[in-house]
């Protein structure tokens, strides 16, 4: 059966794939067009097969928010190489992927769900077979509150989301500066109360730790040891870290600077590596 060029670029927007990579399926499924994706797709699970052992550590982290602004999704799209992760149609999939994801809550339903008449799932598995490198999802992060703003440090390497209490004139900008704040300073936690036991003991015993080898006294090192924590606090959760655009202030400082009784209700981060 004759192939056409028509044939083979439609094949190609459907799927993605390459021109000779869609004329070959075509040709192998006898111009059958649902057996011609089938095709790219087998190939795809026979490469990520070959490399299911590889480390997926690079890729492209997007993050999307709502059009009312009222829930953002992260996701990450892993591969292996820089030179992949830096393509323009691999971070082209990435945000159209991000955009379909805006529509589910978990990660279940998102990698389950049909994306361009085909599930998530078997679309990486066809990437794969296409790049040639293992493609997978890395993470992918829900966030809802009542005004959410997100930031995607250039690269695609980190992303973050805010959720807000409030919503007010100077939203966005706010929401996207704390946002820049979480992709650079990692916060584990909005404040000492998100700070789990295990995280606070541990904290404790590696500041006695420090005390002993500079010659504290045993009977002292766990009222000090506590002290060194309102330090660990303030460096580590977000409402009580020193605002990357003004060390002069705190977070919780910038916030009700910007609008009085604004609260940070939530935040999520993804990065690479």
């Amino acid at each position: 059966m004759k192939i056409t060029a028509s044939d083979v670029n439609k094949l190609r927007q459907s799927t993605g794939a390459g021109m000779m990579d869609c004329k070959k399926a075509l040709e192998e499924s006898n111009g059958d067009f649902e057996k011609a994706v089938d095709i790219l797709r087998k190939k795809g699970q026979k490469v990520a097969a070959n490399r299911a052992d590889r480390d997926s550590s690079e890729g492209a982290v997007i993050a999307k928010v709502s059009s009312d602004n009222s829930f953002g999704v992260i996701i990450s799209l892993n591969c292996e190489t820089d030179f992949v992760a830096k393509n323009q149609d691999y971070i082209d999939l990435a945000n159209q992927l991000a955009d379909h994801a805006l529509n589910y809550k978990d990660l279940d339903r998102f990698i389950n769900s049909d994306f361009n008449n085909m599930k998530v799932s078997d679309k990486l598995l066809e990437q794969t077979g296409i790049i040639g490198e293992k493609i997978e999802l890395g993470a992918f992060k829900y966030l809802s509150a009542t005004f959410v703003g997100s930031y995607i440090h250039p690269g695609n390497k980190i992303a973050a989301l805010t959720g807000l209490s409030e919503k007010f004139e100077k939203s966005a900008e706010v929401a996207k500066n704390i946002s820049m704040q979480i992709a650079a300073m990692n916060p584990i936690a909005l404040n000492e109360d998100g700070v789990s036991q295990e995280i606070i003991k541990k904290e404790i015993e590696i500041a006695k730790d420090q005390l002993r080898q500079e010659g504290k006294p045993e009977e002292m090192l766990e009222n000090i040891a506590k002290g060194k924590m309102k330090k660990f606090f303030k460096e580590n959760t977000l409402l009580n870290q020193q605002y990357i655009k003004d060390s002069k202030q705190s977070i919780t400082d910038y916030i009700n600077s910007e609008h009085k009784g604004l609260d940070v209700k939530d935040f999520a981060r993804v990065s690479l590596g």
